[in-house]
Parts: C-alpha cells; structure tokens; sequence
C-alpha cells in the first residue's frame, strides 16, 4: 500500500485526547485544518513525553530570549476530540523541532512499523512512495503551549495512583504488592 504522509501548516487544531473510562482509555494525537481531520492512535506515555519534551523545548527557546515563544497560550480547550474520529494508524515513533527559521514546532507522528525493519525505513525521504504513514504538524509556539497543557491534563485525569505502590487504581481496587497482596 503506498505511503500516507499528512501535513497541517498550520493547523486549525491540535491536540491530545481520550475515548473510554479510565483505566481503559484509547489516547490519540488529533489535527484539524478546516474540513480535514486526522486521528492517530498512540499510548499514553507517548502523549506525556511530547507534552513534557514539548515544554522543555518551548521553555528553553524562551530562556534563549527567542521572541516567538512569547505571548498567549492558544489552543487550550476542553471540547471533546473531534469527529468523525478514525483510527488512521497507530503510532510508533515521535519527533519533535524547532524551525528557527519559521519559528514554528514541527511534529512527526511515524506509523509503528512490522518488527524486523531495519533502521533503513526509518529514514524515508517525503518522496518515497513506501515507508511509514506519516502526520506532520507545524505549530507556532502559542498552539504548541496550548497542546501542553491539554496534553498534562488529559494524562493526569486518568485512575489515581495507590498510596502505598503508585500503581493505577482501579474502581474495585487492586492487588497491591507493597501491602503483601491484599486489596487497596
């Protein structure tokens, strides 16, 4: 099947959410740019680590005294993802820049691929009909703190951690290894 590449310069939208209760929640990186939507699924320790890599960088250019990261944050809503909402791949591997010449934060959402590729496929040119389908999206530093803080909001809403082993919690507790099996 020949290879997807998705591009939103800029977005209207983008943003991480969730489908389900907690405990069984299905997380996705989504892009809107007028009447295009993109949904790609992902877990969700690859969300926390782009919002907190994604900050990290934002708080570095501004502590370089970089101009663009100045200003209001924009993006930051609380609608429900939007719709319709399908599943284009699940991701595997996540880049994130920074265009100093644009002054925009590029992300890279790379389909997960078969075990067994080699690093080759890794490194595809945006002309090679095969490789990974691919999301690319360009931020300009508002939206990307926008994404930010939606995306720790999202990941901190999850079940509560257990006091004693800081594992999740589910409804009905859970066997806690630190208080010798017993429920919590």
């Amino acid at each position: 099947m020949a290879r997807r590449i998705f591009i939103f310069d800029p977005p209207d939208r983008f943003v991480a959410g969730t489908v389900g209760p907690a405990g069984e929640r299905t997380f996705f990186l989504q892009a809107t740019q007028g009447q295009r939507i993109i949904s790609v699924a992902l877990e969700k320790i690859q969300v926390a680590v782009l919002a907190e890599r994604m900050g990290a960088l934002l708080g570095e250019l501004e502590r370089q005294g970089v101009a663009a990261t100045k200003g209001p944050i924009l993006g930051n809503d609380d609608r429900a993802l939007d719709e319709p909402l399908r599943e284009e791949f699940r991701v595997g591997t996540i880049a994130l820049s920074w265009d100093g010449e644009d002054e925009v934060v590029t992300v890279e959402a790379r389909a997960a691929t078969e075990a067994g590729e080699d690093e080759e496929t890794l490194e595809v040119d945006d002309d090679d009909l095969d490789g990974p389908d691919l999301v690319r999206v360009r931020l300009v530093p508002a939206l990307a703190r926008g994404f930010v803080a939606r995306a720790a909001r999202i990941v901190a809403a999850g079940r509560a951690p257990c006091p004693f082993c800081g594992q999740p919690l589910d409804p009905q507790g859970h066997l806690c290894a630190r208080r010798n099996g017993y429920l919590n």
